[in-house]
């Protein structure tokens, strides 16, 4: 007599075998890491996906192993851009998940190694990649540093309009904090007209509304206004008040994908961010 797997069974093997593969594939350098002398791992580590996924250890190994645990549509985006599947990669980790992907039209945001190099290159200016739904993408040491410690935070926290209305650090970073929340929320309306059904959107949307009364009260205004150059004024908890101007520049054809820099308005801020980035440990985005 001859047995044959549930589905879910053969689904959670050919996860696994599909994982491995993308991760086999994959060079330290490609992700922005270091390759040792002593590595014998074809592609990356384990450890290196679930630190760059910002997962446990353990559960990736799990996962690799094909046990009986759940994924979320989060955890799957956050591997999709850690192994830098493309949409079509994307599509099959998702549907072998057996899950909705929050994003399905969507290209996963890779940071190439090039990039990488010019956003260390920008130090001490500070610099980050941003998406059009304001998440940290990746940035450079002295940007890790600005507004609060980015490295320690989980890579789901890594959003500016999540970090703007929810954590203490960056917020008493903002000199001008009411005004800059209250734009911020006014172009991700803007931006979040092209995204009205998209479940990430949507997600994050109602995680602030939850989260914050301020932003609530703020969302509930209607305001909407561009993106553009603009100055801002930041009260380092390291070197003091950094006179900045703050400008995008688009890393494709569509509104999506950012580089976002912070040039120095002065002398003395200059010499402040020179000084800031001498305290930062290199970029973990």
């Amino acid at each position: 007599m001859t047995t044959v797997a549930p589905q879910s069974d053969l689904r959670r093997h050919e996860l696994a075998d599909f994982l491995r593969s993308r991760r086999e594939r994959i060079t330290p350098e490609q992700v922005g890491l270091v390759r040792g002398r002593r590595r014998r791992t074809p592609g990356l580590r384990r450890e290196e996906v679930a630190q760059l996924s910002a997962v446990g250890v353990t559960w990736y190994t799990w996962l690799e192993q094909a046990r009986e645990i759940q994924v979320s549509p989060q955890v799957l985006d956050a591997l999709a851009r850690a192994l830098l599947l493309d949409s079509t990669e994307r599509a099959h980790l998702f549907a072998l998940a057996d899950s909705t992907d929050p994003a399905p039209d969507t290209r996963c945001p890779s940071v190439t190694p090039a990039l990488r190099a010019m956003l260390d290159q920008l130090d001490p200016i500070p610099a980050c990649v941003q998406n059009s739904r304001y998440d940290i993408l990746a940035y450079n040491a002295t940007y890790a540093r600005l507004l609060c410690d980015l490295d320690r935070l989980p890579r789901e926290d890594r959003n500016c309009l999540w970090l703007a209305f929810t954590n203490p650090e960056w917020r008493a970073s903002l000199a001008d904090m009411p005004d800059v929340n209250r734009m911020l929320a006014a172009k991700f309306r803007a931006s979040m007209a092209g995204h009205l059904a998209e479940p990430a959107w949507k997600a994050l949307l109602a995680r602030l509304e939850a989260a914050s009364p301020e932003f609530r009260e703020i969302w509930a205004r209607h305001e909407v206004v561009g993106l553009g150059s603009n100055k801002k004024y930041v009260r380092n908890a390291h070197v003091g008040l950094l006179r900045l101007e703050h400008t995008s520049l688009w890393l494709g054809p569509a509104a999506g994908p950012r580089l976002t820099t912070f040039v120095p308005l002065d002398e003395e801020t200059r010499l402040r961010l020179a000084q800031l980035r001498s305290l930062s440990s290199p970029a973990a985005a």
